[in-house]
Parts: C-alpha cells; structure tokens; sequence
C-alpha cells in the first residue's frame, strides 16, 4: 500500500473521531430533564451532570458505538464487576452505557495519536504499518483508561464517606440520646449535612418511607457501598433497632471504631511515604554529596602533580 493510501486511511480515521467527538460535546452540554428538576424535589439525590455524558451518543453515531460497546463487552467481559463498581461509585449508568464511554475514550486515543502519525506516515512511507499499530494501541489505552478511572472514581468515593462517617455517625448519636427515633435521627442529619455518605443515608430514608423495614434497608446500605465498616455500621443498627439496644451507644462505639481505624492508616501511610523519601536521598542526593566531597581534593591532586 502506498504512502497516499495510509495517509487517507489514517486520515479518514481521524476525521471520524473528530466528529464524534464534537458531535457527542454538542450533546452533552444540554442537561437532561431530570438533572434539571431533580434539585428542587426534596429527599432525592440530585443527578450527576456526569452522566449524561453516557448514555448517549449522538443519533448519527448510537448504532456503531453500540456495537462497539457490545463487542467491548465480548472481548473485555468482566460486566459484574462494572455494575458492582458503578453502584458504588454512585454513577446513574448501565454496564452499556459504561461500553459506550469506553468506545468514545478509544476514539479519542485513536484520534490524538492519529495526528502525529498522518504526518510521519507521509514522511515516512515505510513505517506506515507500525505508526498504524501505536494508533491502535492508543485507542486501547484509552478504553483501559476510562476503566481505570472508574476504579478512582470508587476508591475516591469510599475515602470520602470515609471521612464523613464518624460526624455523621455522631450526630446521629446525639439526636438518638436526645429522643428522637432512628427514622427522626436520619432524617434531621440529612436535612443539615451535605455529601456522599450523607446521601447514602438519605437513600435509606427514602427506602424505610417506601415500606422497606429498618433492617432491610441498613442491609441495602452495607451492600451498596461494600465497605466493612460501614457494613458493621449497618449490622450494629439493625440489631440495636431489632433487639432494643441502646442505639446511641453503638453509634458511639461505631465513631471512635473509624476514627482508630483512620488514625492507624495515617501512620500506616506515613510510615510508607518516610521509606519511599529514601530512594531520592540514596540516589540523587547521596551521590552528589559524594562528588562534592572528594573533587575538590581531586582537582588539588591534578594541580600539584608534577
């Protein structure tokens, strides 16, 4: 194949990803109707702008990313655990709408590396073939990338309701000892705080409202966001609520559980970074003090040597 040939396929490529990815921007800069109307109903997590982003591609293209994306889910597999990681991440998005986020990365991979490699290709002919490979590679790094962003995403999540659990889990405490029910308690935290963990309870508010038992929905709780301490959390609550505990007790216990538990990951964290900050001394700054201790004694040997 001639150089003219790969520069028109390659280019081709790339102005096919272009389009996409102007067509799909255009899209995604009018929000839903639901994200528009979901901040002023009360007791419902607002909508993630985010997630328009996935649903939906532009019309002219929502046949071929579909197949991508069904082809994605062929080769790569893994669809429960992308469900499992998007429940909680929090994100509105189905195991198809996630393929389809990946399918526009991979594009975009495809089109950056494309730019560059238009250009060698017709400077280069015979290495058309190899540039044409790396543009494909590109394109898989960015399918890989958008599913390692993913994993930061619910890494970032959990670190976050980490750090809200022992104020929460407090102030439910203080409102139990004050009289209150568990149902009055979730309800006057998640009028007067703000974020992910929050958010969690406000949604096992609205299930104990829709009919599902206490227990039940703290279970729905643990399951959703997968970590242990909130699932002993959850399991503490359920049977303080079953067997008639004193509840503000075990949220207590619950708070100064977490607050131990972050304290030991701190030095745990820090004691990690203190021997990584070695590597530079014994590499970069040990050996330059060595140079400069003995050249001088060096050049002095040179300048009397005969």
């Amino acid at each position: 194949m001639t150089s003219t040939a790969w520069g028109v396929v390659v280019g081709a490529g790339f102005g096919v990803g272009v389009v996409i990815l102007i067509a799909a921007a255009l899209a995604a800069r009018k929000p839903a109707l639901d994200v528009r109307v979901l901040p002023y109903l009360r007791d419902l997590p607002a909508a993630s702008r985010l997630s328009g982003l996935s649903s939906s591609a532009p019309p002219l293209f929502a046949a071929p990313l579909a197949s991508v994306a069904r082809w994605l889910d062929k080769v790569l597999g893994g669809s429960a655990s992308i469900r499992r990681r998007l429940e909680r991440a929090n994100l509105d998005l189905s195991v198809h709408d996630f393929r389809v986020q990946q399918a526009l990365w991979g594009l975009i991979g495809f089109a950056v590396a494309a730019v560059p490699t238009v250009w060698w290709s017709l400077t280069n002919p015979s290495r058309a073939l190899p540039l044409a490979l790396g543009c494909g590679a590109a394109g898989l790094a960015g399918v890989m990338l958008r599913e390692n962003r993913l994993t930061a995403q619910v890494n970032a999540r959990e670190r976050q309701m980490l750090a809200e659990f022992p104020i929460l889990a407090e102030l439910l405490a203080l409102s139990v000892a004050a009289g209150e029910s568990i149902i009055a308690a979730l309800e006057r935290v998640t009028q007067r705080s703000h974020g992910e963990f929050s958010g969690e309870l406000v949604r096992v508010l609205a299930d104990v409202r829709t009919g599902t038992a206490v227990t039940k929905a703290f279970d729905n709780l643990a399951a959703r966001t997968g970590l242990p301490i909130v699932a002993r959390f959850a399991e503490g609550v359920a049977v303080a609520v079953e067997r008639g505990t004193p509840l503000a007790d075990v949220l207590h216990a619950q708070a100064s559980d977490v607050r131990e538990a972050t304290r030991r990951a701190l030095i745990e964290t820090g004691a990690r970074k203190e021997v990584a900050m070695m590597v530079p001394v014994v590499f970069l700054l040990l050996p330059l003090t060595i140079v400069f201790a003995f050249y001088p004694g060096l050049a002095g040997l040179h300048l009397v040597a005969p």
